[in-house]
């Protein structure tokens, strides 16, 4: 009589499965990470490389660099997918090493350079302080706020800051005029919209709608051309400038608010309170926002969370505390519904 032996469990490979202690290593070298992926961008690898795989040397004659080092750089940045070494040695792209392209559409070029800028060195070894006390840590390291820190003083990472934000605001002004239908509406305001990329996309996909664009003055002046004098939308679109924290002087039938709420609760409170006032019973309210318990992006949402703490002292929401200040504000609750990877749209209406 045959006896069959059990087919033995396969021992786990300790190269594919990661124990505590070395995933633990791993994260607190996050630093390293974030620098390779900043030194690549300033220094244009990505552009630099095309279709066909490259040495290291080659490369380097490309940007302007030491071959050996840029190596190294590489080479770390292939073990997170960002680029990859060929069994030859030679480099290729990869899709996230493409996204640091310039000239790619879904670009992350800026996006990856603010959340690497000088200041926030300085800012991130504070957190525990910043935990501690519930506040922002930025008037105590640089003498002043964030945004007259950032414009006074740092000239260059507020261009970094604007590229940044326009990039992502472009990207998700798409995803936003895909999602919303605008059935019945006449006027559709962008309440704190920033350049406007939200209310552009709008008004292209929608021509028979006027828009308005309400932001700080130093904001509205430098909206979207296509929203300005002689833009092709300019005859359909009215820029106001105003501070959607202390009033609202815009009558429209759909309000959009976009990831502004995110200051202090007493900031936000005014803005969704100032929508309620300024809206006739039955206006649709829009408001956009992240999450910090949507799952699928919550590494990126949390760590932005953190970062709010310590630059300015705000915080982004979780889906009941954004309901909350919605339902206090006198806002009546519909749909919500995910616009992308990275946001969600609460609809609300303005009770009669």
């Amino acid at each position: 009589m045959t006896t069959v032996s059990p087919t033995p469990t396969p021992i786990p490979s300790p190269q594919h499965t990661p124990q505590p202690a070395m995933r633990l290593r791993e994260l607190v070298f996050g630093a390293a990470c974030a620098a390779a992926v900043r030194a690549a961008a300033r220094l244009a690898v990505a552009d630099a490389l095309g279709e066909s795989p490259v040495s290291a040397a080659e490369l380097a004659a490309a940007v302007g660099s030491e071959p050996l080092p840029l190596q190294r750089l590489l080479r770390a940045l292939s073990c997170y997918g960002i680029f990859a070494e060929t069994e030859d040695g030679l480099f290729v792209h990869t899709e996230m090493s493409r996204l640091l392209r310039e000239d790619d559409p879904h670009s992350l070029r800026y996006i990856a350079l603010w959340c690497t800028e000088p200041w926030t060195w300085q800012a991130w070894p504070r957190l525990d302080d910043a935990v501690r006390s519930g506040g922002s840590v930025f008037q105590e390291l640089y003498g002043k706020g964030f945004f007259d820190y950032l414009h006074q003083d740092a000239h260059e990472s507020a261009h970094v800051f604007n590229r940044a934000m326009t990039t992502s605001s472009m990207q998700s002004a798409l995803d936003v005029a895909e999602l919303l239908d605008l059935t019945g509406i006449e006027v559709v305001a962008d309440i704190g919209g920033g350049q406007g990329h939200v209310l552009a996309s709008l008004l292209e996909k929608h021509p028979t709608v006027r828009g308005v664009l309400l932001d700080l003055p130093g904001v509205a002046a430098n909206a979207d051309p296509r929203l300005r004098e002689d833009g092709p939308l300019a005859a359909r679109a009215d820029i106001v400038p105003g501070d959607c924290r202390e009033a609202i002087p815009v009558d429209a039938d759909m309000y959009i608010i976009k990831n502004i709420l995110e200051w202090d609760d007493d900031s936000t409170r005014r803005t969704l309170r100032n929508v309620v006032d300024a809206a006739r019973p039955g206006s649709r309210v829009v408001i956009i926002e992240n999450l910090v318990d949507d799952t699928p992006s919550m590494k990126f949402t949390t760590a932005m969370d953190l970062l709010l703490l310590l630059n300015v002292g705000g915080a982004k929401h979780t889906k009941a505390s954004l309901t909350a200040r919605m339902e206090d504000a006198g806002l009546v609750i519909g749909e919500i519904r995910p616009v992308n990877a990275y946001l969600h749209a609460f609809e609300c209406t303005v009770p009669g």
